[in-house]
């Protein structure tokens, strides 16, 4: 599937998924696979770091781009459906950097396990036609976790991770300061040891 698309920008975290669509995107259509990262408050800094190290690692060209996730109203004011503003902002950046470096597909890395969760970002996908590989090749999280093990990626073991903003309950305002609080609150817990928040 990854050949046919000739060349893809890849919706990049960090994450267990996304990495191992990126490594199987690098492999297959080497220097014709871009990674884009959305940065913004919502994404602890050490999650970016992370980020950064493991493109540098696959040898992929590696987008950073500032997010406005928070100047959206739907975003910030955190009802059920944020997700959809914050994947509607993100695959919006994609689009503009996909033309942008010529790039035929955007891909994101949902997974088999995604479909039975509420999930509002998934919309935001259709709307703009992100394609999902491992989706489509039947893959579940513990399969993705199995072959990134085999491949010798460290994000086989990584612990599930979504954004700061899913921390806050619906309804309750999304801001900076907010973000800023419980990023510091986990990095405590980070460098005391502790993996999944």
């Amino acid at each position: 599937d990854l050949a046919d698309m000739g060349s893809v920008l890849v919706a990049f975290s960090g994450g267990v998924d996304s990495t191992y669509l990126l490594a199987e995107a690098v492999r297959v259509l080497g220097d014709r696979c871009v990674a884009l990262t959305a940065v913004s408050p919502t994404l602890p800094e050490a999650e970016l770091d992370e980020a950064k190290r493991l493109a540098t690692e696959l040898g992929v060209k590696h987008l950073l781009v500032d997010s406005k996730e928070l100047k959206v109203d739907g975003y910030r004011d955190n009802g059920p459906d944020r997700c959809y503003f914050c994947k509607t902002e993100l695959y919006d950046l994609c689009t503009v950097y996909a033309e942008k470096h010529g790039l035929a597909v955007i891909a994101d890395g949902c997974n088999l396990d995604d479909v039975g969760d509420y999930r509002p970002g998934r919309k935001a996908a259709s709307e703009h036609q992100i394609r999902s590989p491992l989706m489509d090749a039947q893959m579940t999280k513990n399969d993705i976790r199995s072959v990134s093990g085999h491949m010798g990626l460290r994000t086989a073991r990584k612990a599930a991770f979504a954004c700061l903003g899913s921390r806050f309950p619906y309804g309750t305002s999304i801001d900076e300061t907010r973000l800023g609080r419980i990023d510091r609150c986990e990095q405590f817990l980070r460098d005391h040891g502790f993996h999944q928040f």
